[in-house]
């Protein structure tokens, strides 16, 4: 039963205790107009339980996105942490123990074979450098070097130096964000401007920070053909979820025929 219809059937029940009250002091001849009193006593009530019951709705609402924000996070987690897994599997990990078979087959070479053990250090040397890149990338995927030590304006500005289509980053400073919004803004407006580069077809975009007491606003606006959907696949629906975790929101207006707007909206931290 929706709050409007037990609202509605509480007034209706009102009204019928009014009506009934006036029929008395009708049918008593009239005098002194005490059924005020019960009207007024109903009214009083009836908003009380209004009241109650709006706000029963919103914390009912408010109990269902964290339920489901907490379970898209931990379907989230779980996901980023086989993708990791994977990623150093088949990456580092790879590298490291062919490293370590280099490296052996060098040392029993080292005095029968100099020149060739010699080849093998260059190799194990260059897998090494090539398990430090993996890492890296491993790292970046989950907390961005960039984002830890500028900023996440700085770090919009260091993911627009590697796009196609010109970004131009303006705006606020962003101010003081939690560890968890900071990545989850910084991983949507990477989203964001990739879809820019993917799908727009535009020619230029601007990524622009506006600071107020409540919250960070972000808008990724691109000059391209429009009618993005944000239900239509699966990058923007990702990062609404990603941003829902945070208490962040995602809004994308994108008429046929363009501009594209994609407004994150970060709370500000209390």
């Amino acid at each position: 039963m929706t709050t409007t219809l037990t609202v509605r059937k509480a007034a209706i029940g009102c009204v019928v205790m009014a009506v009934a009250d006036l029929t008395v002091w009708v049918a008593t001849g009239g005098g002194y107009f005490w059924p005020a009193w019960t009207i007024l006593g109903l009214s009083l009530l009836l908003g009380a339980y209004a009241l109650i019951r709006r706000r029963e709705a919103a914390l009912a609402a408010r109990v269902d996105t964290l339920t489901r924000s907490r379970r898209g996070a931990v379907d989230r987690q779980a996901a980023e942490l086989k993708r990791v897994e994977r990623d150093l599997h088949d990456g580092a990990q790879a590298r490291l123990v062919s490293l370590s078979l280099t490296l052996g087959l060098a040392g029993h070479l080292v005095r029968l074979d100099p020149d060739g053990a010699a080849k093998l250090v260059e190799e194990a040397r260059t897998t090494a450098v090539a398990a430090l890149d993996d890492l890296r990338a491993v790292m970046h995927s989950i907390h961005p070097a960039v984002l830890a030590d500028r900023g996440l304006r700085d770090a919009a500005r260091a993911l627009a130096l590697n796009l196609a289509v010109p970004v131009t980053v303006a705006g606020d400073e962003p101010g003081e964000l939690s560890p968890a919004a900071e990545t989850a803004a910084y991983f949507a407006i990477s989203e964001c401007l990739a879809n820019v580069v993917k799908h727009s077809g535009a020619t230029a975009a601007t990524v622009t920070f506006a600071r107020t007491a409540a919250a960070l606003r972000i808008t990724v606006e691109d000059d391209g053909r429009g009618g993005a959907d944000p239900g239509a696949g699966t990058g923007l629906r990702g990062i609404a979820e990603r941003l829902d975790a945070v208490d962040a929101t995602l809004a994308v207006h994108s008429p046929a025929g363009g501009p594209t707007r994609a407004t994150i909206t970060v709370p500000a931290d209390r």
